[in-house]
């Protein structure tokens, strides 16, 4: 490997992407490649960004030699895609990534799969727990992982492959469950669905991304480690310290689960007719369900996270108000 670097991101366009790329860009790697099907919505100065889609072989796109690929192109807004959907970009992508990777003869691999891999259960998740995946999209990770491990298992004493499995992740260009917290916290809309103890594991994406960094430090053929702050946050935590940093009402009121079910309902009639909300019976349900998630390898090997929840969030917004 001395005489590779740089990196090769696949779904550098997309959240995560975007803000290790722009780490990566501040460290002085080079080269940086990105593969994506859209362009970037906030482009990193010193990326080649090249329009790609992992479905399909992908070896044609990228020729120079780098030290790591960065898999992190993936299908996983649950609800909202067909099962098929899933296994074409997480499964086919995987099977694409790692034979370019072999192709081109990349000696690293970074995978993020997610937590979906441990299924819906209410007790704490650590690495040492059963795959027991529930969905189309948990599914299709846990293949996906055995894609990437397939790809170390041929070529062992020259490969290296970190698996990441990270729980909600927050920052500026999420677009998601943070997101619209903080959108239903600034309306006033934001009620507990039934209970307001559900855990739900999550970190700050320029954490995940220091992670990342940490995990090729250790220099393991195989590093499989949990991403989620160790503290298990609740959902009332969550929205509190939010609406805390944010200057905005703390939501109080908790209703009961079947009235925001039927609400969710009439939320879902009103988006078919093209008034959309985000807000829908697939949402509420997860909200229900705790996904407590313990970064034990992480612990135990002495990683240090530099943010909890409410310095996460804090950057977070600031870095949002100032982007």
């Amino acid at each position: 490997m001395s005489d590779r670097s740089g990196a090769l991101v696949l779904g550098g366009a997309g959240f995560i992407g975007s803000h290790l790329l722009a780490d990566l860009a501040a460290r002085g790697v080079r080269p940086l490649i990105s593969v994506d099907l859209v362009a970037p919505e906030r482009p990193v100065a010193g990326v080649d960004y090249r329009i790609g889609d992992v479905r399909r072989p992908i070896a044609g796109l990228v020729t120079e030699l780098v030290a790591t690929l960065y898999n992190l192109a993936a299908v996983h807004r649950t609800p909202g895609h067909p099962d098929h959907a899933y296994y074409e970009t997480n499964v086919a992508g995987a099977v694409n990534a790692c034979r370019l990777a072999a192709q081109r003869g990349i000696p690293r691999i970074v995978f993020t799969s997610s937590i979906s891999v441990y299924g819906t259960r209410e007790e704490a998740c650590d690495e040492s727990t059963a795959l027991q995946p529930s969905s189309a999209y948990g599914r299709s990770k846990a293949l996906a992982e055995l894609v990437h491990e397939g790809w170390l298992e041929a070529e062992p004493g020259s490969r290296r492959l970190v698996v990441l499995r990270p729980a909600v992740v927050f920052g500026r260009g999420e677009h998601g469950n943070f997101d619209r917290l903080l959108r239903q916290l600034g309306r006033r809309g934001f009620v507990f669905p039934g209970r307001r103890d559900t855990v739900k594991g999550c970190g700050y994406v320029k954490e995940l991304v220091r992670v990342m960094a940490f995990c090729l430090a250790r220099d393991e053929p195989l590093y499989r480690a949990n991403f989620a702050y160790p503290e298990p946050y609740t959902i009332e935590t969550i929205a509190r310290t939010l609406a805390e940093e944010a200057g905005l009402p703390v939501p109080r009121l908790t209703a009961p689960t079947g009235l925001v079910m039927t609400a969710a309902f009439g939320l879902e009639v009103l988006a078919a007719l093209g008034l959309r909300t985000g807000i829908n019976r697939d949402r509420v349900r997860k909200l229900l369900v705790s996904t407590h998630i313990h970064p034990a390898r992480l612990v135990a090997d002495g990683y240090r996270f530099e943010t909890d929840l409410r310095s996460g969030i804090r950057a977070w917004l600031a870095d949002r108000d100032t982007r």
